[in-house]
């Protein structure tokens, strides 16, 4: 068999997938949700929308315009891999649940989540896939490579799912990753990326020649496609950053007005309740039972928590 044919069907079979794979798990999270649904337990439509809409935006970065410049232009290829490291990835965990994930955690291939969700793995392995991928000979190695250009895209959104996991996701976290943990956490993402983002700003060496003509012809020089592919980086890790220092306060600030509520109403009731307690189950969101249990005059002892995806 002709070498040429063979390779242009397993371009071809890869470009297939990337489309395929994102629907396939649309189709899973629907028919989920959907039994969810008639059992009681239906996923929010809130969260719905944000998994549709993370995939719509993997969608929108792997096909049309957007995968036709990121070929020739260094700053349209940054756009499209934060479009899938940071948009998609965290719209689709948004889209969570702990009852939508259960299936998945029951079969044996699905076990290592947990393990790769922990904040210390998630974001280690998200930041290796980072630099890993923006080593020049790999970096320009996509351009001509569907395979490895479809790996890169994967590698990309899976890796930025366990990112967000930790933060957003429904799984079990370590006791220790509380609010103070997170801001330390979103300081570990944003840090790597402003780094990375300084170094294409401000260096005066063209890291990735192969687009150095496509840039030119397109009327912007190799130096300032990288300077704009390194601001583009830079917005974008910043307005993250600042996002999720805003919910980790606002939420810091919400679950001590409900924890000082419930210790409030204890006292009312005549109901022996710690301080410790009453933070605890506010920060596991177990506050409205505690609340009940207060209210129908029961015992606060914690009872164990619910089994994963329960």
């Amino acid at each position: 068999m002709n070498a040429l044919p063979l390779a242009d069907a397993v371009d071809t079979f890869w470009s297939v997938m990337e489309v395929a794979v994102p629907l396939a798990v649309a189709a899973a999270y629907l028919k989920r949700a959907n039994s969810l649904a008639d059992e009681g337990r239906p996923v929010p439509i809130w969260r719905q929308l944000c998994f549709a809409l993370g995939i719509i935006v993997v969608g929108g970065s792997v096909a049309g315009p957007i995968d036709d410049q990121a070929d020739k232009l260094l700053w349209v290829h940054m756009i499209q891999h934060l479009m899938l490291a940071d948009v998609a990835s965290l719209l689709i965990v948004l889209g969570f649940t702990g009852p939508l994930l259960q299936p998945l955690l029951t079969f044996r291939a699905g076990r290592p989540l947990r393990r790769l969700t922990h904040p210390v793995v998630a974001i280690s392995l998200f930041t290796f896939n980072l630099y890993l991928w923006h080593i020049p000979f790999l970096y320009q190695a996509v351009l001509t490579d569907t395979s490895l250009h479809v790996l890169e895209h994967m590698l990309f959104l899976g890796t930025g799912v366990l990112l967000w996991m930790p933060l957003f996701g429904p799984l079990p976290k370590p006791w220790w990753f509380g609010k103070g943990a997170h801001v330390i956490y979103t300081v570990g993402i944003w840090l790597p990326a402003m780094v990375m983002a300084n170094v294409f700003m401000w260096s005066d060496v063209v890291f990735y020649p192969d687009y150095t003509a496509t840039a030119e012809a397109a009327g912007i020089s190799a130096i300032a496609d990288q300077s704009t592919s390194g601001s583009i980086l830079m917005g974008d890790c910043t307005f993250l950053a600042l996002g999720i220092f805003a919910w980790v306060f606002l939420r810091w600030a919400k679950e001590d007005i409900e924890k000082q509520d419930l210790l409030d109403l204890a006292i009312d009731r005549h109901v022996e309740l710690s301080a410790d307690r009453a933070a605890r189950a506010v920060a596991a969101g177990r506050g409205p039972e505690l609340r009940a249990r207060i209210e129908s005059g029961g015992s606060t002892a914690e009872r164990p928590p619910p089994a994963p995806g329960g």
